[in-house]
């Protein structure tokens, strides 16, 4: 389990399927620890000094961005949290749902907001104040309009992760709330009789 606090932003040394390698400054990676990178729990299947590689399947390319990745692209890095460590964002799998797009980066007087265009399957999970991950990012939804949503990022998150370098029309990967899923699943399990 992750928080959405991006650690680090890593650079991709080399891309391809099924394989990513990733230079970094983590300390004390070792094989078979999971990584978020862009949000994507992916597991660490080599190591070297300064960097460490991990596999890409069919279902991660077919349902993240990661597939886009190539030698030079930066990306968010998080390692999971510990038992005895702090939530400091919201509870983040990285089992990401599907990728957006960026609509639109309005500038404010002390932050930029960001509009997204989920698939609409997602829509349903994204509400105002409500949790969503952006590439890995725990953020909070600050309004909806014509399906899309946006989130309102402060300068420190803007050069602490990826964010700060997006641009209309970039795609990112999303993992929505995974409270409001299960609370769906029951519900419908409740109404089905299923309960």
């Amino acid at each position: 389990m992750f928080t959405g606090i991006v650690e680090e932003v890593g650079r991709v040394t080399s891309a391809g399927t099924p394989r990513v390698e990733i230079a970094c400054g983590l300390a004390g990676l070792a094989l078979g620890d999971s990584i978020a990178v862009d949000g994507v729990c992916l597991t660490v299947t080599g190591l070297r000094e300064g960097s460490f590689a991990a596999e890409l399947s069919e279902e991660t390319l077919a349902r993240t961005s990661l597939g886009r990745l190539a030698a030079g692209s930066a990306v968010n890095l998080e390692r999971p949290v510990t038992a005895i460590g702090r939530l400091g964002g919201h509870v983040v799998q990285g089992h990401v749902d599907g990728t957006g797009t960026i609509r639109r980066i309005d500038p404010r007087a002390a932050s930029v907001e960001m509009w997204f265009d989920p698939p609409a399957a997602l829509r349903r999970y994204l509400v105002e104040k409500g949790s969503v991950a952006v590439d890995g990012v725990s953020l909070t939804v600050a309004g909806l309009e014509d399906g899309a949503f946006s989130v309102a990022l402060i300068p420190h998150t803007l050069r602490a992760t990826t964010l700060g370098g997006k641009a209309a029309g970039d795609v990112v990967n999303l993992e929505v709330d995974i409270l409001a899923k299960y609370v769906e699943s029951l519900l419908n399990g409740f109404k089905g009789g299923n309960a």
